[in-house]
């Protein structure tokens, strides 16, 4: 019998491997953990070792406000209500300010009902809200970040009418190419097979008429990767690059001196004044104007930022506070750097993220799941903040860059 206390309820369904994943048993934490109470009241597991399973689930609260909580959170795991209704929506009551009550997004595939439809939100991002868009013919829903949402745009509240979508996946035993990665942290299996693996999937990204967006730190450069990383480019394997100021400070440093944070990259050993040299880089390149005049003019001649300027390749750059200089090309408002890097994401089929866990994780929040995503780091706790924050599609590679990134560059730029 239903506690009067938790007279407020709703009947979530999940579908899936729910068993051997642990989803089951991380919808009914979350339920209790935000103040809910739950029955399961059914439960089909699937017979044979490829099939799916699945529950259904009545969640329980205190009042309607706190269901809604709980049944916007467990949408993360895929749950979605048996019987959704229809959405509500609400003006924004002030510029950079959602209503109350609004739908905080997942980064799942995501369908809102307005009336009878069921309409596709575009471009699906974690921890946004969503806003309705009417014209001359269907409306649109769109997931807008709360620094640019507008006072009077129409925005979803509530969880009813909405419902999320899992990527597609592969029954067990006949998976992709993609498989090996069944463990969020790899640091024991073959690497020459994950990189083999890793090159094939960009190949097939590739051929798709897709772009592969990569994600990289300054390590890069100190491992002495970035001549590997170079031929990727020529190749056509670095479609957009995301990063901070200190990839391309040290990058064109090493281009300039031959060092990197004033180490000797042929030696090893430290040089006289080496120290000096990186901000002596960044004031070489605000001298020439931007780096792609400091190209074009051959001040800078080598290295992976002279590589993507060469290739037309687009580059988003967006700092910290602890930033030398910072280079001319650095975005240096987050809110605007963010925005930058939302406009590259069109057509990305893959995402690589090496050597820099707050850029990582920073583009992990604006990818959809859709998005293959792989982490490759010398530090697991880089790729398990990633899981953490909600990017759930990362899987990743606890090895040296360096190492990592010569083979890659053999297997697709030999």
């Amino acid at each position: 019998m239903t506690s009067p206390a938790l007279a407020h309820s709703a009947t979530v369904t999940l579908t899936g491997h729910l068993m051997d994943t642990g989803i089951l048993a991380r919808v009914l934490d979350d339920v209790l953990e935000y103040g809910g109470d739950y029955r399961i009241e059914s439960l089909e597991l699937g017979r044979q070792h490829e099939d799916e399973s699945r529950a259904l689930v009545e969640v329980r609260a205190d009042e309607p406000e706190r269901l809604d909580r709980i049944v916007m959170r467990l949408q993360v795991h895929g749950a979605n209500p048996v019987d959704p209704g229809t959405a509500t929506t609400r003006p924004a009551p002030a510029d950079g300010v959602f209503p109350e009550d609004f739908y905080s997004t997942t980064n799942l595939e995501t369908l809102v009902r307005l009336d009878r439809d069921w309409l596709r939100v575009q471009r699906p991002e974690m921890d946004c809200g969503l806003v309705v868009t009417r014209g001359a013919g269907a409306p649109t829903v769109r997931t807008v970040p709360v620094s640019d949402v507008r006072a009077g745009d129409e925005v979803v509240c509530g969880a009813s009418g909405v419902r999320v979508e899992l990527p597609p996946q592969a029954p067990r035993g006949d998976e992709d190419d993609f498989g090996f990665m069944s463990s969020s942290v790899s640091s024991e299996k073959p690497q020459a097979l994950l990189v083999r693996q890793i090159a094939e999937r960009m190949r097939q990204v590739k051929a798709a008429g897709q772009r592969v967006l990569w994600v990289g730190g300054p390590a890069v450069v100190h491992t002495g990767a970035a001549p590997a990383m170079v031929r990727l480019v020529r190749a056509g394997y670095v479609d957009v690059l995301f990063a901070g100021n200190a990839l391309a400070t040290h990058d064109i440093e090493s281009s300039l001196f031959g060092t990197s944070l004033g180490v000797d990259l042929a030696k090893g050993s430290g040089v006289p004044h080496g120290h000096e040299h990186h901000i002596r880089a960044i004031n070489t390149i605000r001298a020439a104007g931007s780096i792609a005049a400091a190209v074009e003019t051959g001040v800078l001649t080598g290295g992976v930022m002279h590589a993507m300027v060469q290739a037309g390749k687009p580059f988003v750059l967006v700092g910290s506070v602890r930033d030398d200089g910072p280079l001319p090309d650095v975005i240096t408002d987050v809110v605007v750097g963010q925005r930058a890097m939302r406009a590259e994401l069109p057509d990305v089929g893959f995402a690589i993220m090496v050597a820099t866990m707050l850029h990582s994780i920073a583009t992990g929040n604006i990818l959809p799941a859709s998005i293959p995503l792989v982490c490759v780091d010398i530090n697991p706790a880089t790729v398990t903040k990633l899981a953490d924050r909600g990017s759930a599609q990362a899987m990743g590679i606890v090895t040296d860059i360096g190492l990592f990134l010569e083979q890659l560059a053999r297997e697709l730029a030999p």
